[in-house]
């Protein structure tokens, strides 16, 4: 029931809207242009804190967590099942005491009890079961449950059916000091025929094992939000904290292990003709058999333990199966020399490995004299039901995806961006560095032209998350959201800038994160300051909205030597005006202006700043003072690079 107070004041509030003018038009005659980029808490801490900095740069208090993996892991093919026990040894380098700790328990998804995304398991297991938990040596009671309020905590822990679980404390790990967590586990592999989705499926039968994110992990712990408990839904992917693993993993004799690191105890496991081979891979680009499909495959014994270790990584994987066979070839890395390429693979998926070490020798040496030297001493590309991922030293593909996996040893693997939240900065990175890529295993120039400008026939689909969207809630549109837009967003940006300019920025960018967890706002002003420009207009319309510029030449006036083009933008986002000029072959000289650059003896491109727009017009009146020669054709946005939705409207006279 309404009240006569309410429904006065309903009433009221009726009248006064109905004074006001009633929008007629879809489009606004102005607009408002937000010129920054908007600071959410998380990096209001950060920046106070010192941790970051507006420079891009880490701030002069910045640290992070590290955290050191020893592992001990049997695989019994037969039931399907890996046992394992760890040591996780925990740095604490932050300015907190510590309380509780999360961990990743990322196999409970497999669970038929968990939310997730739009990933299927191929089965249901029981997920990751843990069966002892010990820190500092304390054994911590699984079922002990959670100390109330109001008296002294005791340990405990949460969630352990959950794929990020929480272990209280009852005493802090103090900040700066290091704490050993030591924990049991079993976990089944999924495998069948119905998995759907990265990483879903992690076995072919009995044969092949293919683990990925196999192990309890802690999560991260950062300064801009403390621990990140984000849940695993499958298809977003890594935060990790960097450190050292010290990895050694039973299998059956006979069966060949790769992964993350460098095999420790080659004597133990290989035999001699295959330990001969592996002494000759960097000696030429040829490939080398150093297992083939019918010889003796491994040294002697009913199980072998396999012995790796890797330094400064943030994750470790892995694959074996009973019949691998397993090539060799190099890459050869500037600053560092050549490094082995490993693939390991079926004898009947042979034909998908045809040209992995030569796509994946380029990718490589290419990305390294792109970005940064190849951080890692070796390559391996496993075989698997995975055949699209990536880990440290490690890409779960065949030479379908090597170069794009490939790629992403830079990010993740060596710039720790967090793909939880901010998939854009991981895949969409790569997907840029791929064009690049293609483009000179082709022997031909890259080109840009045209991706910016294509984001206009998907801006305004209510499917679509904004890049600074959380991927991990994108939903239906993770797949454009978190690989598609970036290189349509970085087309525009070398639209403005220059893509070289682009490129040596972000070259820049890698080598000052290295082992870092750089958030968007230190890509974002550190391009800024790189690139010397305010572009904080473009970082915000790019990545906090699906907003497009939709430019076009709406008239064209010639008076006594001087042609003004009206130029119109009916979407949010603004854009330099950028004409390109083309002049009747005969007639006057030329006169030169200043925003003009001749590109033949007839073509101007002509560029005014996206200041133009600043004042909230939607129309600018560009000046044309080239003289009286005739002008044959105007082309709005020449190259493509500015968001657009119909492009017929960019060329005078209308075609």
């Amino acid at each position: 029931m309404i009240s006569r107070i309410s429904f006065f004041l309903l009433f009221s509030f009726t009248a006064t809207f109905a004074q006001q003018p009633i929008r007629k038009s879809i489009e606004t005659s102005t607009r408002a242009i937000r010129r920054d980029v908007p600071l959410t808490n998380s990096i209001r801490r950060a920046l106070d804190a010192g941790t970051r900095d507006f420079s891009g740069k880490p701030g002069p208090n910045y640290w992070q967590l590290e955290t050191d993996f020893t592992i001990n892991a049997s695989l019994d093919p037969a039931t399907h099942t890996i046992t394992g026990s760890e040591k996780i040894t925990i740095r604490n380098n932050s300015k907190d005491d510590l309380k509780t700790l999360a961990l990743r328990l990322d196999h409970n998804i497999f669970r038929a009890d968990v939310p997730r995304g739009s990933s299927t398991p191929a089965e249901t297991t029981e997920g990751m079961i843990v069966t002892s938990i010990k820190i500092a040596g304390k054994q911590v009671d699984l079922k002990a449950t959670p100390a109330p309020r109001n008296e002294a905590p005791k340990l405990a822990v949460l969630n352990l059916n959950r794929t990020v679980a929480t272990l209280i404390l009852d005493e802090p790990i103090k900040a700066g000091t290091t704490a050993e967590l030591e924990i049991q586990w079993h976990t089944k592999l999924p495998g069948g025929t119905n998995g759907r989705g990265h990483r879903m499926t992690q076995r072919f039968d009995s044969k092949l094992f293919q683990p990925t994110q196999w192990f309890p992990r802690l999560a991260k712990y950062d300064d801009l939000r403390g621990w990140e408990t984000s849940p695993y839904l499958g298809p977003a992917e890594f935060y990790n904290n960097f450190g050292r693993f010290d990895v050694r993993i039973t299998v059956p004799g006979g069966w060949i292990v790769s992964g993350t690191g460098v095999l420790q105890n080659p004597n133990e496991v290989l035999t001699e003709t295959t330990r001969q081979r592996l002494s000759t891979i960097l000696n030429s680009d040829e490939e080398i058999t150093l297992v083939g499909e019918a010889e003796p495959r491994t040294a002697a014994g009913e199980k072998l333990t396999w012995h790796f270790v890797a330094d400064k990584v943030n994750d470790f994987a892995w694959a074996t199966a009973e019949n691998f066979i397993w090539k060799a070839t190099r890459a050869n890395i500037p600053e560092k020399g050549y490094v082995p390429i490993y693939m390991v693979y079926l004898p009947e998926r042979a034909k998908y490995f045809e040209h992995a070490g030569k796509i994946t020798r380029h990718a490589m040496e290419y990305y390294s004299k792109l970005w940064a030297p190849y951080p890692f001493p070796q390559l391996t590309l496993q075989d698997g039901p995975s055949a699209g991922m990536e880990y440290p030293m490690v890409i779960n593909s065949n030479q379908g995806a090597a170069d794009h996996e490939t790629a992403h040893q830079w990010w993740p693997m060596m710039l720790g961006t967090n793909e939880t939240r901010y998939g854009w900065m991981d895949e969409g990175f790569n997907q840029y560095m791929n064009i690049l890529s293609d483009a000179d295993a082709e022997g031909k120039p890259y080109n840009l032209d045209g991706l910016g400008q294509s984001y206009g026939n998907m801006s305004g689909e209510e499917s679509e998350a904004p890049l600074m969207w959380s991927a991990n809630d994108a939903g239906s549109g993770y797949g454009y959201q978190t690989y598609l837009k970036t290189p349509l967003m970085l087309s525009m940006l070398g639209g403005i800038v220059g893509d070289e300019a682009v490129i040596n920025a972000m070259k820049a960018y890698t080598k000052t994160w290295s082992y870092k967890h750089p958030s968007p706002w230190d890509y974002m002003f550190f391009m800024n300051n790189q690139l010397g420009q305010d572009l904080e207009w473009f970082w915000y319309y790019w990545l906090w909205t699906t907003e497009s510029v939709n430019g076009s030449i709406k008239e064209v006036k010639t008076t006594k030597g001087k042609t003004t083009v009206t130029v119109h933008q009916a979407g949010g986002m603004p854009s330099p005006v950028v004409l390109k000029v083309e002049f009747e072959a005969e007639g006057p000289a030329l006169k030169k202006m200043d925003n003009a650059k001749m590109i033949d003896a007839h073509t101007a491109i002509v560029t005014w700043p996206v200041s133009v727009w600043f004042g909230g017009s939607r129309t600018f009146d560009a000046p044309l003072t080239f003289g009286e020669r005739k002008i044959k054709k105007i082309t709005l946005d020449p190259h493509g690079r500015f968001p657009d939705k119909d492009v017929k409207d960019n060329v005078w006279p209308r075609e």
